[in-house]
């Protein structure tokens, strides 16, 4: 099991930008991991954001933040980031960090939250209008 920690969240006005980083702690991450960004505002189900495969760097993204977000990593750090901008009311929510183990490069339902293995604990976004 791996140890993910969140950091970079924050209060923005809309249009602006933020950083979320997500840190591995306790092992690193493995060839096949994805690693992904989902979100969860108040009275609402988590939601698929981001993710990245460790290995190859691919990405997918949900359509509401395409063009918007941009995830990446860095395997000197063993952390991912997503980089926000354009940032509207509806981003805010607490945003999670994920892992999912996979034994193949390209696992299926990359959006699917109940195939991820770790969590984060979480960092508040608030974007205001």
């Amino acid at each position: 099991q791996v140890q993910l920690v969140e950091s970079g969240g924050g209060l923005v006005q809309a249009g602006g930008s933020l950083g979320l980083s997500c840190a591995a702690s306790g092992r690193t991450f493995s060839t096949y991991d994805m690693v992904g960004w989902f979100r969860q505002a108040p009275g609402k189900e988590r939601e698929f954001v981001a993710t990245i495969t460790w290995f190859g760097g691919r990405m997918y993204y949900a359509d509401s933040v395409k063009g918007r977000f941009t995830i990446s990593k860095d395997y000197a750090k063993n952390t991912v980031f997503l980089q926000m901008n354009n940032l509207k009311p509806e981003d805010t929510a607490v945003y999670f960090c994920a892992r999912r183990t996979s034994s193949t490069p390209l696992p299926i339902a990359p959006a699917e939250p109940s195939r991820y293995d770790d969590w984060g604990q979480g960092t508040q976004v608030t974007v205001s209008s």
